[in-house]
């Protein structure tokens, strides 16, 4: 059952992460010509279209992705309870658990997004090619509406920006502080994708 359970995880996981991004990437205002951009899409669309007909959007950001994540996450939460053959809490905790468990998964994306951005930066910045790769152009238009409020307190120095080292200092207090008010322990941390 623990293969069983880490498969549907790691799966759920891939599709939730697809659909945060699409819309975060709404938010940022990212590329929608973006080969990797309509690679999201297409992969979410069946479902969004759905929860669209539903869920009306609000100045160009399509609330519908969102409610989906949440929606996917409370089931993947519902799945994995029973796979690890916990005790089945109520609405209540699996709702917490689902909205603790998209907005870590956002915070992560942001992480990873920003580390992914700093190496692709240097190794673009050392192998001479000044064309950045789709992959690139997406991940800066995701980060930078994180990334420019900052800058804007710390500029950037020697040529150096230094804006992501306060960010993830950031991203650190912010996830203490999530785990406390969830009051995520190992065991729910077990059963919520994204912690």
């Amino acid at each position: 059952m623990e293969i069983f359970a880490n498969l549907v995880s790691t799966l759920g996981g891939l599709y939730l992460l697809a659909i945060l991004l699409r819309f975060l990437l709404q938010i940022a205002r990212a590329d929608f010509y973006n080969p990797l951009t309509q690679a999201v899409v297409r992969i979410t669309d069946p479902l969004v279209r759905v929860f669209r007909n539903f869920i009306p959007g609000y100045r160009g950001i399509d609330f519908s992705s969102l409610v989906l994540a949440l929606v996917i996450e409370a089931a993947l939460v519902t799945a994995l309870i029973f796979l690890y053959g916990f005790q089945m809490p109520g609405i209540g905790s699996i709702v917490t658990w689902s909205l603790a468990g998209v907005i870590f998964f956002i915070i992560n994306i942001y992480y990873w997004a920003i580390i992914a951005s700093i190496i692709m930066s240097f190794v673009m910045l050392f192998s001479g090619n000044m064309n950045p790769h789709p992959a690139l152009q997406l991940i800066w238009q995701l980060t930078e509406p994180v990334m420019a409020p900052v800058r804007k307190v710390i500029p950037p120095m020697g040529g150096l920006d230094f804006s992501p080292i306060f960010i993830f200092i950031g991203i650190q207090l912010l996830r203490q502080v999530l785990l406390q008010t969830f009051r995520i322990t190992e065991s729910i941390a077990l059963v919520v994708v994204g912690v």
